[in-house]
């Protein structure tokens, strides 16, 4: 095969490194004499155009790094002797509305991260192979495991299963994803040498061989030709795969010699690989920050690279959950055991949320280098990127939530509460993220009256009377078993203590991630059917909805600031300005510990949320490319009724325990 435009892109972005001409590089070794064959598991080792290889493969997920820093996160997983990327392509990412689609140039609202060919040709001009990772549904410890929640609108719809209005869907969205995939392949130029057909199935609540069978069939007919995989765990993998199709692969914690070797009796004469090597773990909100020893890391990891074994560390990046992407557990799916997961994905991974080298890092390159049979050019690793501490700054402007709703696009009236997912916005995909108020007025609320909310509140609840916050902020995890959150059911609270008429109740319900494994199947956020509001004994009907979004656009033409006010009566937005002015600008962390609820924006973007009183995350990750020369925007939404007078910068993350 002719040496592709690609490939050239490839050898002088290497150049431009200073690649040394004694050893060649990954893709002049094995695209030699040109490309006649991909990715072979026909014996007990992998071949990839003929020549043997191990995958010495790291994940990092391009929605989780700022666009501006992807080749920057390639460039060190390339210097750590790693040869492959692996990603997952993010369903809720790529189609946010029903029939619309963006693969970097719809201008949808998370359309920054969605040039998903953007990524895949970086990693090549990096000199790395890839690995995709399509589902449609990933896990990935994302908000819904990937799924876009406007599939929730279509009543009775079965996800992850073989039912015909979901598969409709997954076919539509494969037809414009698959496209994509097949031009980036490897046989045909690009660095795509293997595909997995959904992921972690043996685990999922309702196996359907049928539907996985359905997404095999859609992935062949659309062009994919490389090595196609599954993904389980041990005890799984015969529910979790396609036998005689996929080629299977596994997850690894601890027990290498065990995994691997009940892998090849279930697989003989196949090569051996670890999809996912867990280096570290993701954060819960309420937990302590998860680590992993490096020692114990290294030992293990070893283990896999002398077998000989394949590897995919997962995750090798684990970057950050922008916005509201954050997904949850949700134990037997009645909120009860909801866990949401930090917007931090650090995952004390061998590259940081910040992209700083780590001990891991260093070991990772040692033993690649030691176990490679491949001699080929590994750069050195890059200068890290500098952070800066900026100096605090005031508060200068201030929303109340009675202005904020003034300025909220969509009002809808309804008899009854409905989910975010079934609001008729969006071109009626409903609401994906943020939060939904719902508001009653004209009501007469005799002394001592209490507010019930059927069920598990999905997930937190907000209670404002007369534009006053009566219900508790969540200052600690202790709080999480009072009325407001999701464990209790059938929550109450006493209103007033005086005789109120014509009065106005407002319930601001917060999607604070939907469940990405496990019991994924009930998904719908905000006042659910499961949910009846009642005042006294008389359920409350006749209610205004308001969908706070707070999309990109919204957020940067926002109105009306008023002073900072001292004394606080309900949740609001609050502005800080930083004025930057000299050509220093890079990362930072800002430090919420001032703080006690909410989340932060900047510059119109979604950094993530905080929670002081819970821990473990304490700082939101803000990388240098979204501030500018001049005047930069922070908001802050503040659940309670004491908000932090400053922003205050910090160089490096900082997590407690809660």
């Amino acid at each position: 095969m002719a040496f592709s435009f690609r490939n050239l892109l490839s050898l002088l972005s290497l150049i431009t490194l200073g690649v040394s001409a004694d050893l060649p590089t990954l893709y002049e070794y094995y695209t030699e004499g040109g490309i006649n064959s991909g990715l072979s598991v026909d014996q007990s080792y992998f071949t990839l155009n003929g020549k043997n290889i191990s995958i010495y493969s790291g994940a990092m997920h391009y929605f989780r790094i700022p666009p501006e820093l992807w080749q920057d996160r390639l460039r060190k997983l390339r210097a750590a002797g790693l040869n492959t990327v692996e990603t997952y392509v993010a369903w809720n990412i790529h189609e946010p509305q029903d029939g619309v689609f963006d693969f970097g140039d719809g201008g949808t609202d998370l359309g920054a991260w969605a040039d998903l060919a953007g990524f895949i040709n970086l990693a090549q001009q990096e000199d790395l192979l890839v690995i995709v990772r399509p589902g449609p549904y990933i896990g990935a410890d994302l908000d819904f495991g990937g799924f876009p929640s406007w599939l929730l609108k279509n009543d009775g719809i079965e996800v992850r299963t073989n039912d015909a209005t979901f598969m409709s869907y997954v076919q539509r969205y494969f037809d414009q994803l698959l496209p994509i995939l097949s031009e980036l392949q490897f046989t045909k130029g690009g660095p795509i040498i293997m595909v997995q057909v959904e992921n972690e199935l043996g685990f999922s609540l309702r196996i359907d061989t049928d539907y996985l069978q359905g997404v095999y069939d859609m992935i062949v007919a659309g062009g994919i030709v490389e090595l196609l995989s599954s993904c389980d765990g041990i005890g799984t993998w015969t529910t979790g795969t396609l036998p005689g199709l996929l080629f299977q692969t596994i997850e690894v914690t601890v027990d290498v010699q065990g995994n691997f070797g009940a892998l090849e009796e279930l697989q003989p004469n196949k090569p051996l690989m670890a999809m996912e090597f867990y280096p570290g773990w993701l954060d819960h909100w309420t937990d302590q920050h998860q680590t992993k020893d490096t020692k114990a890391f290294v030992d293990y990891y070893e283990q896999i690279l002398a077998w000989p074994g394949s590897v995919n560390l997962y995750m090798f990046h684990g970057g950050t959950s922008w916005g509201f992407l954050n997904g949850a557990s949700n134990g037997n799916g009645d909120n009860a055991q909801f866990l949401p997961i930090t917007s931090s994905y650090d995952y004390d991974a061998p590259l940081s949320e910040a992209g700083d080298y780590t001990a891991k890092y260093d070991a990772i390159r040692e033993l690649t280098q030691k176990y490679s049979a491949a001699e080929t050019y590994t750069p050195d690793p890059p200068q890290l990127i500098d952070r800066r501490v900026y100096s605090s700054v005031d508060l200068n402007g201030q929303l109340t939530f009675e202005d904020i709703l003034r300025q909220v696009p969509d009002k809808i009236e309804s008899d009854v509460t409905l989910s975010m997912e079934k609001l008729p916005i969006n071109q009626n995909s409903g609401q994906s993220y943020g939060y939904t108020v719902y508001r009653r007025e004209g009501l007469n609320i005799p002394a001592n009256s209490v507010l019930t909310i059927t069920g598990h509140v999905r997930d937190t609840v907000m209670v404002l009377v007369n534009g006053v916050l009566i219900s508790n902020a969540l200052t600690s995890s202790d709080h999480l078993n009072d009325f407001g959150f999701w464990r209790i059911e059938n929550g109450s609270i006493t209103l007033t203590t005086e005789d109120l008429s014509d009065a106005t109740l407002d319930l601001i319900v917060e999607n604070w991630g939907r469940s990405c494994y496990g019991n994924i199947y009930y998904q719908f956020k905000g006042l659910v059917d499961a949910n009846q509001v009642f005042l006294n004994e008389e359920e409350l009907s006749a209610w205004t909805i308001y969908p706070l979004e707070f999309k990109q656009s919204w957020n940067r033409n926002l109105t009306d600031w008023g002073s900072v006010e001292e004394s606080q009566s309900g949740p609001a937005l609050y502005k800080a300005t930083l004025a930057i002015d000299d050509d220093d600008i890079t990362d930072t962390f800002i430090d919420m510990r001032g703080w006690v609820r909410g989340f932060v924006i900047v510059n119109g973007i979604v950094l993530g949320r905080y929670a002081s009183g819970l821990g473990p995350q304490q700082t939101l990750y803000l990388p240098g490319p979204w501030l500018q020369k001049g005047d930069n925007e922070i908001i802050v939404f503040e659940h309670s009724l004491q908000p932090g007078s400053q922003i205050v910068f910090s160089k490096d993350s900082i997590f407690n325990t809660p």
